[in-house]
């Protein structure tokens, strides 16, 4: 709190699914509502530069989560959009934060940035060391160039520059659309919907066999925060559970916790993403003492519960 207090924070993506936890815990760490400036995209395009000049304007900090993302079927629909958006964010907000002299700017990647077939456990050194999984290079290699921009200008600038790369999140607020939403708010309206309906089956792409983790969004939103407050480096820092699961098993664990009594139906015709995905976790321990605290199965519980208040069946 030494830090934060009397800071005026700018939270792009502060309305979205991620950025709404860390306004809320930037609050529960005493930074007044009336310091935390939350950038809207109906007011400000963040791909134009005026509009990222006003975001650093009067702002101590930037944390930039602001993102065009989706799963593997928008990534695939969209990888030019997702490309160059991602990447003119990034690139033009940081350098306005440079120039308005902002005093520390964290910018939040992706894991979609490690090469596809990364060693298990990803470590951050590994970043580089190949080219990410094709349907979702285009978002990742964009996201990628904060890596190098935060490098160089610390270096050339001396500013203090931050970059997390976290895993794939989960929780209450995500984007349950079908036709862009990631593995989990899928899972979660497919099996609630053919629930309500006595659906037969319900069907999934891929054959299942590949791994992901998953960081619930509340134990993310603390790990953002405490790098704000504690990390001072460009070195890029993962942020994760360091525990993968099979996708097979996370769709049966779904179906247990939402009580859909159907059958699973995997299409293999449809392309499983990148083949592993599990971080090594202990430089954010070691560099600013985050660790995960939410079990899989309970961050899923409070996932659903969330969905079934806010998406009531007919």
């Amino acid at each position: 709190m030494s830090y934060l207090k009397g800071k005026r924070i700018a939270v792009t993506g502060g309305a979205g699914f991620l950025g709404r936890h860390v306004v809320a815990q930037l609050k529960s760490r005493g930074v007044k509502e009336k310091d935390i400036q939350v950038p809207r995209s109906s007011r400000l395009d963040l791909r134009q530069w005026e509009d990222c000049t006003k975001v650093c304007q009067e702002a101590d900090v930037i944390i930039h989560l602001a993102a065009r993302v989706g799963g593997i079927g928008f990534n695939r629909r969209n990888p030019a959009t997702l490309f160059y958006d991602n990447a003119i964010m990034g690139i033009q907000l940081m350098e306005a934060a440079r120039q308005a002299k902002v005093s520390k700017y964290v910018a939040v990647a992706t894991v979609c940035s490690y090469p596809k077939f990364t060693p298990v456990p990803f470590k951050e050194e590994d970043i580089w060391n190949g080219y990410p999984e094709e349907t979702n290079a285009p978002y990742g290699i964009a996201k990628k160039n904060q890596f190098v921009q935060a490098d160089t200008y610390r270096r050339q600038y001396g500013m203090n520059a931050v970059v997390l790369v976290p895993v794939n999140l989960y929780g209450p607020w995500d984007n349950f659309d079908l036709e862009d939403s990631h593995v989990i708010p899928a899972l979660v309206r497919k099996m609630v919907e053919a629930r309500r309906t006595k659906a037969p089956t319900v069907e999934f792409w891929g054959t299942g066999s590949a791994t992901r983790e998953f960081l619930y969004v509340e134990d993310a939103a603390e790990g953002i925060v405490l790098a704000v407050e504690r990390y001072n480096s460009s070195e890029p820092v993962n942020l994760g559970t360091g525990k993968e699961i099979k996708i097979l098993e996370l769709a049966e664990l779904v179906q247990k916790l939402t009580g859909y009594e159907g059958k699973i139906v995997w299409d293999p015709t449809k392309p499983d993403g990148q083949p592993r995905r599990c971080l090594d976790v202990s430089k954010a321990r070691e560099r600013f003492g985050f660790e995960a605290r939410t079990p899989l199965e309970d961050g899923l519980r409070s996932t659903i519960a969330w969905f079934e208040d806010h998406f009531p069946g007919r």
